[in-house]
This record gives C-alpha cells, sequence and structure tokens, in this order.
C-alpha cells in the first residue's frame, strides 16, 4: 500500500507527528547525527511563535508541517492544541490531590554506565543529553526530583505520545477486570465493522497484547509501509478531490490484512491499539477521551485537564494523541505503583494493575528482536521489564517515558523532544539512569 502522492514530505511530518508511534527501539542507535544540542536548540532561546504576529521566520504551521521539523518540534510539542483539532479530557471539579515535596540534592550526582558505550555518566548530564523538557521523580509519593527546559512549565501540557497507549491499555484492563470486556472474546464481536479486516478474528487480549497478525509496518523510511494509509486516514487536513482511501482511524482499521497468525509474536503496531480504542469504545459507550475522563482523569485529582488529538471525524487518537500536564502524568504512575489506589479512592481494579506487572510471554516479545530490552515483555500495552525489581514503563518517541518501580517505590515521568524519534536514540542512557537511581533511592531512603 503506497503513500498517497499528495502526502508529501511536509504532510508525512505532520502525519508522522500524528501517529507519535516510531518506537522502533529494535536496534542500537545509530551515530550520533548533527543536530543542535538541547542548548542551542532551546525553543525559547530560539523564539519560535513570539510576537503579534511572530517574524515570518519564526512561525510554525500545522498544514505545511513545519511544526514538526527539528528544532521547531521542541516548541510544538509543549503547543500541540494551538495547532491541530483536539478533545478536551476534563480533570473535573474536584480539588487537585496534593503531591508533597521532598526535593533532593543527590540525584544529580547519581552515575550509571550508558548502555551503547560503557562510559560512566552521570543523571544531570543525561537530562540534556536526552533533550528532556521536563522530569518529575517521585519516591514513596513525594517530589524528590522536578526540572523544565524548553518550552514546557510546570502549568503546561505536552504530548505523551505512544505513552497514550499505555492509558488505552489501561482502560481495557480496568473493563476486563470488572467483567465489562471478555478478553477471549474476538474483536468483531464487540465491533462487527472489523470481521472482514486482520483484526476480526484476533481476540480483544491479541490486542491487548499487540499479538495480532496483521499486515502493518511502521517503517516510515518505506514509501510502501501501511503506516502512510493510516497517516492519510487520521490527518484532519482536507483531503484532494480525488483522494479514495479512508478517510478517518475507523475507515483504516477496516482494511487492515492479515499476516502470520494471531498469537504467535508480539509485533509493535500502532493500529492495535486504535481498535482497542473502538473496541473500548464500543464496550463502554464512551470515546476513549470520554472515559479516561469519567473514570482516571476526574478522580485522580489531576491539576489541568488533558487533551487528546482527532481525526477528521473527531475520534480521539488513541495510538499517541494525549497530552498532560508533566505532574499529573507523575499522579497517574502513582496510582499504577499503588495497585490503582490513588487520592483516597480505589481507580482501577487492583486486579487490572496486577494483570499489566505480570506481563506478557518474554519468550514471544524476543521474536521482535529488541536488542536494547532483553528479557522484557508486553502486556495491556506496557512494556515490562521483569527485572529484580518488577519494573514497568510507558514508552514514546521523541523521549517520552513513564517509569514505575514498586520496589524502590519510586515513579519517573519524563516529556522530551530528542530529534531522533525512536527509543534506541535515548535508551542507551535513560534506562541505566532509571534503574540507577532506583537503586540509588532504595537505598537512601529519606
Amino acid at each position: 500500500m503506497a503513500a498517497p502522492q499528495w502526502l508529501n514530505r511536509a504532510s508525512r511530518l505532520v502525519a508522522a507527528s500524528l501517529l507519535g508511534a516510531v518506537n522502533a527501539v529494535a536496534a542500537p542507535a545509530s551515530p550520533p547525527q548533527p543536530y543542535p544540542d538541547a542548548a542551542d536548540s532551546d525553543p525559547v532561546k530560539l523564539g519560535w511563535m513570539v510576537g503579534s504576529p511572530p517574524p515570518a521566520d519564526r512561525i510554525l504551521r500545522f498544514d505545511d508541517g513545519s511544526y514538526f521539523q527539528f528544532p521547531a518540534m521542541r516548541w510544538s510539542v509543549s503547543h500541540f492544541r494551538e495547532l491541530m483539532p483536539t478533545v478536551n479530557i476534563s480533570r473535573g471539579l474536584r480539588p487537585a490531590a496534593t503531591l508533597r515535596s521532598a526535593l533532593r540534592d543527590d540525584i544529580d550526582g547519581v552515575e550509571f554506565k550508558r548502555l551503547d558505550t560503557g562510559e560512566t555518566m552521570r543523571w544531570r548530564d543525561s537530562l540534556a543529553a536526552n533533550y528532556t523538557d521536563g522530569i518529575v521523580v517521585l519516591h514513596q509519593g513525594r517530589i524528590v526530583y522536578e526540572r523544565y527546559a524548553g518550552a514546557l512549565q510546570p502549568d503546561g501540557q505536552h504530548a505523551a505520545m505512544s505513552v497514550t497507549k499505555s492509558f488505552v491499555g489501561t482502560l481495557a484492563a480496568m473493563l476486563v477486570a470488572e467483567g465489562t470486556l471478555d478478553p477471549d472474546r474476538k474483536a468483531a464481536d464487540y465491533v462487527p465493522e472489523l470481521a472482514m479486516s486482520a483484526f476480526g478474528s484476533a481476540t480483544v487480549r491479541q490486542v491487548m497484547d499487540m499479538t495480532t497478525g496483521i499486515r502493518f509496518s511502521e517503517d516510515y523510511a518505506d514509501p510502501q509501509a501501511e503506516v502512510w494509509a493510516h497517516a492519510a486516514a487520521g490527518n484532519p487536513l482536507p483531503k484532494p478531490k480525488d483522494f479514495t482511501g479512508p478517510r478517518s482511524y475507523y475507515e483504516f482499521l477496516q482494511t487492515v490484512q492479515p499476516q502470520g497468525m494471531h498469537g504467535e509474536a508480539f509485533g509493535y503496531r500502532t493500529a492495535n491499539t486504535d481498535a482497542l480504542g473502538w473496541i473500548i469504545a464500543r464496550t463502554s459507550g464512551q470515546s476513549v477521551a470520554q472515559l479516561l475522563s469519567s473514570r482516571i482523569w476526574s478522580r485522580l485529582g489531576a491539576e489541568q485537564d488533558a487533551y487528546m488529538s482527532v481525526d477528521a471525524t473527531g475520534t480521539p487518537f488513541a495510538g499517541g494523541g494525549l497530552n498532560t500536564g508533566l505532574r499529573d502524568l507523575a499522579r497517574f504512575g502513582e496510582m499504577v505503583r499503588n495497585n490503582g489506589f490513588f487520592n483516597g479512592q480505589q481507580i482501577i481494579p487492583a486486579a487490572a494493575i496486577a494483570d499489566i506487572r505480570q506481563g506478557g510471554k518474554p519468550a514471544d516479545f524476543a521474536k521482535a528482536g529488541y536488542a536494547l530490552l532483553p528479557g522484557w515483555s508486553y502486556r495491556n500495552m506496557w512494556w515490562v521489564t521483569h527485572n529484580a525489581h518488577g519494573a514497568i514503563a510507558a514508552r514514546g518517541v521523541h523521549g517520552q517515558a513513564l517509569y514505575i518501580d514498586p520496589t524502590a517505590q519510586m515513579v519517573i515521568a519524563r516529556y522530551g523532544s530528542h530529534p531522533v524519534a525512536a527509543n534506541a536514540a535515548n535508551d542507551p542512557m535513560s534506562l541505566p539512569a532509571f534503574e540507577a537511581l532506583a537503586r540509588h533511592l532504595k537505598k537512601h531512603p529519606r
């Protein structure tokens, strides 16, 4: 399935940002590219979108894709709502849940060894190296570390990219735990429109764990990759009059063809999350955004509303469209760390969190060839490390991460704007840094 001719380079940038799904972490990071470093690419320093109007060379636009070219995208990831159609995720009218602060001065000096070079690196140096826009560390429920850079401020929101998938997977796990959704039933039982697609014969569990046998390549270098048809369908920009392809996420999902057998191996494909979002919407009677608001966000005690990007029909992008405040992302992680309990109430059934933490089958995961993630698995749209601390993670392109270590009683919420989309570009620094900090906090509690 070739990329539509009208989907030129600028439109492809738009599409890629909408997908937010290039999670190609199967290989080590490529050699360093000639990108300006974090200081030289600082969006505030560069003055994007400042003025009334901004200077012509500092205006970023959604329709031509200029907003997602590096380094401009370092501004855009904190301002998506100003550039594209979105749907609100209300926090409700209740007071925000207090996050107590107990800031520590020993975290910047925590050392670790990079996975790629073996060199020793300090925590504080890894932040700029990973183009971190904001990071919050919770230990035993208290903020022990908080930093902001780039265009993100404490009262701002940032694109979560594929971290969105873990929110959607959590909603599905919640419905399963409550008996509303049967993971052993076929996807077509809930969404008959999927019956003739590759998803129709897959079980809900196979969709939730991305072990479906579907033809969907996310290789952005391949103009024939199905990711481009997905992008064209979900892109809310007007289509040419002669365009004949799918015009929404739901229409695209009905065209996905089979490849391989369901249940044989893990394969990271964003189309799975869109299909799961449709199943959730049909089962609950609410869109993913509405359900996230009513069942989690309005009960979490979030400081801010969140929002999601949508296609031309208003369907939330389940595969990568969520935008939140950084502290609210940390609150969600703390809720998961506490087995679904937060803000004085059980928000997610404990059984759903336990199901996430148990992980999938490492043998199925290994078939995907993720060299930097040995022994990991995937369950309910979460990445499960199976390390000694039982850590789990939500991960997104350009450096988005939510890392939860129950043994160390630690949650790390990070937003970033790394010039390279794939996690392989920052994992060699991020993963050992997260583990080193967990060991440090466990050994030196305060």
